[in-house]
């Protein structure tokens, strides 16, 4: 019989961030279809924010490593409070979200409590009573079902695969847990952008893809670089929408052109790039080729703009495509979102 442990950290503000959730759910469906009961472990400066706010998930006990050497990310902290709550669950199964911070720090934990890890699992499934694992692959062209003898097991799940937990809240009980973590390194605090300057938003209802069309030359025959970042950053600001990017915009820096000043190669979408899990896409200025478009393939709903009516976009990648200017598209837009 399997021991599980969903394992997770609180965000600055205490709470638990919509990817954790996503975890918690994963856990108390994989509980369920395991027939046995699970156990919480929470890392944080305070967790009872976090604890309370997940009450009702049904977990059999709550452990916790808190205080202000845990309230911020560190791998040696982050490694000790994780092999702490592994051992005081007597846990053979751990899944926790593939955030940046667990993500670093889990499989190191799971090498010191003599375990296994597995990173960005997509699916969990139960196969004659034993847990399966799948991935994927070379940009989700290929996937695995994988199960090991090994435990612990510590499974980190991929953002946007699993329905984040909905329940009620409570006030359960939460035992402290002791790690101790010798280290050398102080926090001083986080330089980060405002939420307004940030591009790249992963639980932004849409993704604005720009392509390289955005660089060349329009109608009048001359490049307009300038007003492409107008128009962009207008309407991600009124949107809230994310950016992405195809890989032959950005690398086009590197070609000694001129290009949008606020990309990187961080905004890739695609084979080469990222996949993002967005409920709506609209690409613009991209011709939508099939290395571009696989990183669309968990966009529910994908909508482009482009001059070429025979594009890629136009042969069953795209919903609706749009043949039209997208200087002129999105001028419009953005006036329709400003009034």
């Amino acid at each position: 019989m399997e021991t599980l442990l969903y394992l997770a950290h609180t965000e600055a503000d205490g709470s638990l961030s919509k990817t954790a959730l996503e975890a918690l759910g994963a856990a108390a469906s994989l509980a369920s279809d395991l027939g046995a009961g699970f156990s919480v472990g929470l890392i944080g400066e305070d967790v009872t924010q976090a604890a309370n706010a997940i009450g009702g998930c049904g977990a059999e006990k709550f452990f916790a490593v808190s205080g202000p050497d845990f309230g911020q990310s560190r791998y040696s902290t982050d490694t000790a409070a994780a092999v702490a709550l592994i051992q005081a669950a007597s846990a053979t199964l751990v899944l926790a979200p593939a955030t940046s911070r667990l993500a670093r720090s889990l499989p190191g934990a799971a090498q010191r409590a003599g375990g296994r890890a597995d990173t960005q699992v997509t699916a969990l499934a139960v196969d004659s009573g034993s847990v399966v694992a799948t991935r994927w692959y070379y940009r989700q062209r290929m996937f695995s079902n994988m199960t090991r003898s090994q435990r612990p097991w510590v499974i980190t799940l991929s953002p946007g695969c699993f329905p984040a937990w909905e329940g009620e809240a409570g006030s359960p009980s939460v035992e402290a847990v002791s790690a101790d973590a010798a280290t050398n390194t102080t926090v001083k605090g986080v330089l980060a952008p405002s939420a307004d300057e940030q591009t790249i938003r992963p639980d932004a209802e849409m993704l604005f893809v720009a392509g390289a069309g955005w660089t060349k030359k329009q109608a009048d025959g001359q490049t307009n670089v300038g007003g492409a970042e107008k128009l962009i950053l207008g309407f991600l600001d009124q949107a809230k929408a994310s950016l992405g990017s195809s890989k032959s915009l950005v690398d086009l820096g590197g070609e000694g052109q001129e290009v949008l000043s606020f990309l990187s190669h961080l905004h890739q979408v695609g084979q080469t790039g990222s996949t993002p899990r967005h409920a709506k896409g609209l690409a613009t200025c991209c011709h939508g080729e099939e290395p571009h478009v696989v990183g669309w393939r968990f966009i529910t709903e994908r909508r482009a703009v482009n001059l070429d009516e025979g594009c890629g976009w136009a042969q069953g990648k795209a919903d609706v495509l749009y043949v039209a200017d997208a200087f002129e598209v999105m001028t419009k837009v953005n006036e329709l979102l400003g009034s």
